[in-house]
């Protein structure tokens, strides 16, 4: 697909858009300060073991592997404010502001599932706190970094973190316990605990997590890139699950796109997800294409 023809499907949906971001945006020009996932890992365990690791063996999830961290955690090392400490001093590159530059003039939200504030320093956006009953620094789902006083998050501008943020360090989801806790917290919102009617507490203009990230997934179409949605992405590939059951049972449809190069190799099961889901998957030329020239 072509520069102009994705960049005619962002403008075509700019009154239904949301922006769901992941690392790829971090790795993008091989910035030497940013870790990979593998590698924090890797680090972490050194931290925490006094023994280095090659590589994560085969046979355990990137969010299994950081619970067994936890549980391989003699001296207590507080594990969330490490990845925090590690990512305070991260800064945005010349595409991260091109990005939210055009992003804000579509008047769109971000949803990332980084952690830390690159997007929020391109352009010193300061943190914004919506009213929401039940706040917790494990869940600051209603904080968002913007220059806009929002009503929803779904009516203008605004970065959203789904995985926790370095400002509320317990937030930061990293294991499958942490995941597992999100879902839970996710559930209790959007299902209302009735199991006699999936939905019952979102099938309505205000529901319990109308004033958090939420209402983005379940409200806006959504525009993936730079994320790799693998299989251990646990939580945000189970809220997917719930927005396309949620389409089918109370609303019409809004549209997903997973953009990705045409050199970046998709499987089998995660096509078919995608497109179960409700998702186009967009191929493009180039990393340059994903990240700088969509973005002019």
């Amino acid at each position: 697909m072509t520069v102009e023809n994705i960049k005619q499907i962002m403008n075509m949906h700019s009154d239904d858009i949301a922006f769901v971001i992941g690392n790829g945006i971090n790795r993008y020009q091989n910035n030497s300060n940013i870790l990979s996932w593998d590698n924090l890992l890797k680090d972490l365990w050194k931290k925490v073991t006094n023994n280095s690791m090659v590589q994560i063996p085969s046979g355990i999830s990137l969010t299994e592997f950081y619970d067994i961290l936890e549980l391989e955690n003699p001296q207590n090392i507080d594990i969330q404010l490490e990845v925090a400490n590690l990512m305070s001093d991260w800064e945005p590159l010349s595409h991260h502001v091109q990005i939210v530059r055009k992003i804000k003039e579509l008047n769109a939200p971000i949803l990332t599932t980084n952690f830390e504030r690159t997007f929020a320093k391109t352009f010193n956006f300061g943190p914004k706190k919506m009213e929401q009953d039940g706040f917790t620094h494990y869940y600051p789902w209603g904080i968002y970094h913007s220059d806009l006083e929002l009503d929803l998050p779904t009516n203008g501008f605004g970065i959203w973190h789904i995985n926790g943020m370095v400002n509320y360090r317990r937030s930061i989801r990293l294991g499958l316990s942490h995941y597992m806790g999100s879902v839970a917290k996710a559930r209790g919102l959007i299902h209302n605990t009735d199991e006699s009617n999936l939905f019952s507490g979102k099938n309505v203009s205000y529901w319990k997590g109308c004033k958090s990230w939420l209402h983005i997934i379940f409200n806006k179409s959504l525009f993936v890139f730079g994320l790799g949605l693998e299989e251990n992405e646990t939580f945000l590939r189970w809220l997917l699950i719930q927005r396309i059951r949620y389409f089918r049972k109370f609303s019409t449809p809004h549209k997903g796109w997973y953009l990705k190069p045409s050199s970046e190799l998709i499987s089998n099961g995660k096509k078919l997800f995608l497109e179960k889901v409700g998702f186009e998957i967009l191929e493009t030329d180039t990393y340059e294409d994903v990240y700088s020239n969509i973005w002019e």
